[in-house]
C-alpha cells in the first residue's frame, strides 16, 4: 500500500474505491484567486455543475506550478514524459453536493502528456511553452499557449511561515478539494484525487502579463487577487468515472 494512503483523517470523505493509477509530485504552486459574482460565473460554467461559492461569490483561480514524477501505476517515471510545468484555470463547483474543482484550461509543457489528458481523462488540456525558474526565492514562470493567444508571465514567492488552513477558512475552502469535474457527451464525469493536507504560506505575485482567464472568455474582476503558496504536493489520481452512476451504488 502507498504510504500516502495511510495519511486519510483530513479527507471529507472516504478513498475511493478501486487502485490508484496515477502519481504526481506537485512544486512550487501559485494560488491566485479572485472573487466573481455567480452571474457572471454561471454562463462560463456548464449547466449540469452547480457553482460552489463562498460568501456568496465564485472564485477563479490561476495557479502557476510544476510537476515531477509523473508516472502510472506499478511504471518508473518515463524521461521526458514525467517532469513538466503546468497551468490551471480553475472554479470550484458540486454535484450531487460533491466539491470539487472544474477546469477552464491547462496548459502543459508536454505534448503526449496534453494528449493522453484530452483523449483519457476529457480535460481542456493544451500545449504550451513554458519555463520556471527559482532564483534567491523568486519564482520567474512562463506560459505561452500554442496557437491560441494565452499567457501568464509572472513572479512570486512565498511571504510567510507555512501553515495548516484552518477548517472553515476561505484558504481552507479553495484548496482542500478532492476531486475534479468535467463533462463528457452531456454526462458529468469524477476524478478522485487524493493527497495530504495543504500547508499554506501567503505569497507575493507580479504579474506582467496574464491573459488565460480572457482566452476562457472570463473577466478578471479588476481587484488584487488573495494569494497563496504550497512548496510541494504529493498526489494520487484515480480514474474517470461517470459521477451519477457511482453515487446511485453510495
Amino acid at each position: 500500500m502507498h504510504r500516502l494512503l495511510e495519511i486519510v483523517d483530513h479527507r471529507p470523505w472516504p478513498l475511493p474505491s478501486g487502485p490508484w493509477i496515477m502519481k504526481q509530485v506537485w512544486h512550487d504552486l501559485l494560488f491566485a484567486h479572485w472573487p466573481v459574482h455567480p452571474t457572471r460565473m454561471r454562463p462560463a460554467v456548464p449547466a449540469q455543475l452547480t457553482l460552489d461559492t463562498f460568501d456568496g461569490q465564485c472564485w477563479l483561480g490561476v495557479v502557476p506550478f510544476w510537476m515531477s514524477g509523473v508516472r502510472a501505476r506499478r511504471v518508473p517515471p518515463l524521461p521526458g514524459l514525467s517532469r513538466f510545468p503546468e497551468l490551471n484555470l480553475r472554479t470550484y463547483v458540486r454535484h450531487n453536493d460533491k466539491p470539487g474543482v472544474y477546469f477552464f484550461s491547462l496548459d502543459a509543457a508536454n505534448l503526449a502528456v496534453t494528449w493522453a489528458a484530452r483523449t483519457c481523462y476529457h480535460l481542456p488540456y493544451f500545449f504550451a511553452s513554458m519555463s520556471t525558474v527559482e532564483r534567491d526565492g523568486l519564482i520567474r514562470y512562463f506560459s505561452i499557449r500554442r496557437g491560441i493567444p494565452a499567457e501568464f508571465r509572472g513572479t512570486y514567492r512565498p511571504a510567510s511561515n507555512r501553515r495548516l488552513p484552518a477548517e472553515g477558512s476561505l484558504e481552507h475552502w479553495l484548496t482542500e478539494r478532492y476531486c475534479l469535474y468535467t463533462i463528457h457527451k452531456g454526462r458529468v464525469y469524477r476524478g478522485e484525487i487524493h493527497h495530504p493536507p495543504w500547508w499554506l504560506q501567503d505569497a507575493t505575485a507580479e504579474f506582467e502579463v496574464n491573459t488565460v482567464a480572457a482566452a476562457a472568455e472570463i473577466e478578471l474582476p479588476n481587484a488584487a487577487p488573495v494569494l497563496h503558496f504550497s512548496r510541494r504536493q504529493d498526489v494520487l489520481i484515480w480514474p474517470l468515472r461517470c459521477a451519477d452512476e457511482i453515487d446511485r451504488r453510495v
